[in-house]
């Protein structure tokens, strides 16, 4: 079976065709600058030359047209006709409090992505044009969408509802979603599998750290917490996103410098995190490391808070679960920086966590990074979403 996995961006679409035999990458590729003049479509096929096409794409639809073209094409392509793929997943940031999980797309699964624009306003939009697209593309197709925020349906009340009025959560479903759902779900699974956790021994701590950054406690691969909210600005400090602040910080920035809350919520998203503290420096944490090894203080408060709220999270989480048997690091930091993961698990000595020296050095690798005697494992376990989805959409086609 061949699914083709869609995960549509305001102006962009990325795509990966997964033949699920053995679930290797056949092809994969980005649709950049949709409907803004100098639209590319970068076609990569493992073991070839990119295959770059320069044509104007005014709509998704037109987006996914190429794709096919590509993914078809006798000098470039991968399959002889679009009949050999057999669904296709789209990744779906947001399902309010509707999905619980993934689901096969109809009219009303379309309803309540629409429904949900006010939850994610750049995302949400655009998935839903890729699924139309899919299905105006390739009619009879089952498409499946996969939804971020699925994982952290099965949050406990007490867990996902804010302190706020009852009538807010009534009216709005004002509560803690959670994000990189898909990820989590993933390199908990993994975890499990990878490290042979036994029924009644699968508590799982997935610390996704990048330049958005989420930490999850599951048991059992279902989720008992996650750092992100409502949005993905709450919880860790994060490259632009300034994680958690006290409310009243808005408030007070936006009567002394006379700006709105939309104004202030830009601050936090994009101009806040390791950025701020660095001096504008980087929100780059190579760039970071680097200037903290030649002695620069404000990247190293940045690299610190960042840490910092990481073993804060984590603490709290082996609270939550009283104990956990695994911890996994993944994202673009998690799975790379060497050297964050030793800063951060040197703070787990009293759970009787030991890193081996050795080990950690891994990068981008699958590998058990803790010591033999360890009372909690810890692994690095690369993400891969886009399988994920791709699972999902077998498992439902």
């Amino acid at each position: 079976m061949k699914v083709l996995v869609i995960n549509a961006g305001s102006s962009s679409l990325k795509y990966q065709l997964i033949d699920m035999e053995d679930e290797s990458v056949k092809a994969k590729g980005l649709c950049e600058r949709i409907g803004i003049d100098g639209s590319k479509l970068t076609h990569k096929v493992p073991g070839r030359e990119d295959f770059v096409v320069d044509k104007d794409m005014p709509t998704h639809q037109t987006a996914i047209e190429l794709v096919l073209e590509a993914l078809i094409s006798p000098e470039h392509g991968v399959v002889s006709s679009v009949d050999e793929i057999d669904a296709v997943g789209h990744r779906v940031l947001h399902g309010g409090s509707v999905y619980t999980e993934s689901i096969k797309v109809n009219d009303d699964v379309k309803k309540v992505i629409r429904e949900c624009f006010d939850l994610g306003p750049l995302h949400n939009p655009a998935n839903l044009m890729g699924i139309e697209a899919c299905e105006a593309a390739m009619p009879g197709k089952a498409n499946v969408a996969v939804f971020d925020t699925a994982f952290g349906m099965s949050l406990a009340p007490y867990a996902y509802r804010y302190a706020i009025p009852e009538e807010y959560y009534d009216k709005y479903k004002l509560r803690r979603y959670g994000f990189h759902g898909t990820s989590h779900m993933f390199v908990s699974g993994e975890t499990i599998r990878y490290a042979s956790l036994p029924e009644g021994h699968q508590r799982v701590i997935v610390c996704h750290l990048g330049n958005g950054s989420s930490i999850s406690a599951s048991v059992g691969g279902k989720a008992v917490d996650t750092s992100m909210g409502l949005t993905p600005l709450e919880g860790l400090v994060m490259g632009t996103r300034s994680g958690d602040v006290d409310p009243a910080v808005v408030q007070f920035i936006c009567d002394h410098e006379g700006i709105s809350v939309d104004d202030m919520l830009t601050i936090l998203n994009k101009k806040s995190g390791v950025l701020a503290l660095s001096g504008n420096l980087s929100s780059d944490f190579r760039d970071l490391s680097s200037a903290a090894e030649g002695g620069n203080e404000k990247a190293q408060l940045a690299l610190d808070a960042f840490a910092h709220k990481v073993e804060k999270t984590v603490g709290g989480y082996l609270a939550v679960m009283n104990g956990a048997d695994a911890i996994a690091f993944t994202g673009g930091i998690g799975e790379n920086d060497c050297a964050m993961r030793a800063k951060i698990l040197e703070h787990f000595g009293f759970a009787g966590v030991k890193l081996d020296p050795e080990k950690n050095k891994v990068r981008g690798e699958r590998c058990e990074i803790s010591t033999p005697d360890s009372a909690i494992r810890v692994f690095v376990i690369p993400t891969n979403e886009e399988l994920a989805i791709a699972r999902e959409t077998v498992r439902l086609s």
